[in-house]
Formats: structure tokens, C-alpha cells, sequence
């Protein structure tokens, strides 16, 4: 049985299609302004890149922030259990789930069956998302997939204080007119990011193991600083982008 998991974050669109619960395909696309239209595209390029027909999928479950736009999907479900059903699935052990989004933070904690007992959500602020990295590389003129591997270079961190995307961006730029080395001030936006984590960790309480889901994940720099933070290592998978999708196809098997 083929199954499709998709999911529609605010910035990117994952899909991941199962068949006798192993990976058949995956694919990755922008979302753009229109979910829906993300949703349709990437359906019918995951279609053509698995050389299948639409009627070889016998169900499909959507997830994310535009979960509801999909309206050929069979079942829209919460990212926080598709999450914690994805990375489950991807590294067995795993207790803790830290999933940096494009527009919100989650942390999640599994019991020994993989199954959601608690969470903790950040969804009122950019501070402390994937947006906030983006907006904060393009401040210091760094493409973001170079944007983890600088911080790590740092000697000094710079201390970046405001909570806020927007009063960071502003602090940034006062660091840059004093000359602050750039190194300095990248490592000093990831342990921002990684303090403000750090607390929604702490509210929910950590279990170890401890891995990462989404996106951010492969970021070095914020798994640098969260194992700093935590004192404890940080897990990932080179799939961990896909955590949400898979998780979506993974329970589209028991529909």
C-alpha cells in the first residue's frame, strides 16, 4: 500500500510517499503566498518524480500550518503528533522533540512507544523560529545554509539582547556600524535562538534522548547552541526536514 503524507509549512512544502512503510519518494518546494497551490504542485511533482498515478495512493494526510488548504488529502492532523510519529519512526529512542518551524517552535515529549504525552508551543512571536534565522541572515548578508556553519568560528559571541525579531535586526545592525566581528554576531543570534528554546525546554521538561525535527535541523549552529544550553547531545536525522510529512504518512497507513 502507497501512502502520502504532506506537509504545508509557512515556508516550505514537504511530501513523502510510503509504500509497505518504506520510503518510496520525498520531495521539498516553497510554499509561496498560496498554500493550496504549493499543496497541488507538490503533489503532481512527487507523482512524477515516483513515476506513479494519482490512484496508486490509497490515502493521504496533511499536516502544518496549511494543513486545511489541501483539499485532496483524505485527514488533516496536528503537526505535533505527526512530528512526534515522523522522528519516532527515524530514531526510535527519541524522548524530547525540539521542531524550529518557519513561523512557530514546538517541543515535544514522547513516551517510550512514541506516542505525544506533553508539548509546549511558541506561535505568538517570530523570536525563536526559522523566520527569525532568515531575517537575521539576510541582516548580515549570509546565505542561510553558510549561516550555522559561521557561528561556529566564533570566539567571543556577541550578546544579542532583544527577544524580538524586529528589535534584534536593529540591534544587529548597531553591531555591525561598530565593527563587532561577524562571526561573533552570527554565534550571538544562534544562542539567542537557543536560549529562547532553552525555555520552552524547561517548561515542558526534558526526557533524553533529545533529537531535532524540521527544517532548522540542519542547522549546526542552533544544535551547536542547544547542546551548550541543554548540556546534553542533540540527535538528527538527514530526513529531520521530512519529520512532520513522514509522520503524516506514516498515519495515513491505520486511516
Amino acid at each position: 500500500m502507497i501512502t502520502l503524507g504532506i506537509d504545508i509549512g509557512s515556508l516550505t512544502a514537504k511530501g513523502v510517499l510510503l509504500k509497505d512503510n518504506s520510503i518510496l519518494e520525498k520531495h521539498l518546494i516553497q510554499v509561496g503566498y498560496n498554500s493550496k497551490k504549493a499543496g497541488d504542485k507538490l503533489l503532481a511533482e512527487l507523482l512524477e518524480k515516483a513515476s506513479i498515478d494519482r490512484t496508486e495512493i490509497a490515502r493521504i494526510v496533511a499536516t502544518g500550518y496549511g494543513r486545511n488548504s489541501i483539499d485532496f488529502a483524505d485527514k488533516a492532523v496536528s503537526e505535533i503528533i505527526c512530528h512526534g510519529k515522523g522522528i519516532h519512526f527515524l530514531l526510535p529512542d527519541t524522548r524530547t522533540i525540539i521542531d524550529i518551524g518557519g513561523q512557530d517552535s514546538k517541543v515535544i515529549i514522547l513516551n517510550a512507544k512514541g506516542t505525544v504525552v506533553n508539548f509546549v508551543m511558541n506561535d505568538k512571536c517570530a523570536a525563536g523560529t526559522g523566520r527569525f534565522l532568515d531575517v537575521m541572515a539576510r541582516a548580515m548578508e549570509t546565505e542561510i545554509q553558510y549561516f550555522g556553519e559561521l557561528s561556529l568560528q566564533s570566539k567571543n559571541p556577541a550578546e544579542i539582547s532583544s527577544v524580538c525579531t524586529v528589535f534584534a535586526e536593529s540591534e544587529i545592525v548597531s553591531l555591525v556600524a561598530k565593527g563587532e566581528n561577524r562571526e561573533d554576531i552570527t554565534s550571538g543570534i544562534h544562542l539567542s535562538i537557543g536560549r529562547r528554546i532553552y525555555s520552552m525546554v524547561r517548561r515542558v521538561g526534558m526526557v533524553e534522548p533529545v533529537a531535532m525535527s524540521g527544517g532548522v535541523a540542519l542547522n549546526i549552529g542552533v544544535i551547536d547552541a542547544l547542546e551548550k544550553l541543554l548540556k546534553t547531545e542533540i540527535k538528527t536525522s538527514p530526513l529531520a526536514q521530512y519529520g512532520g510529512a513522514l509522520g503524516a504518512a506514516l498515519l495515513a497507513v491505520n486511516e
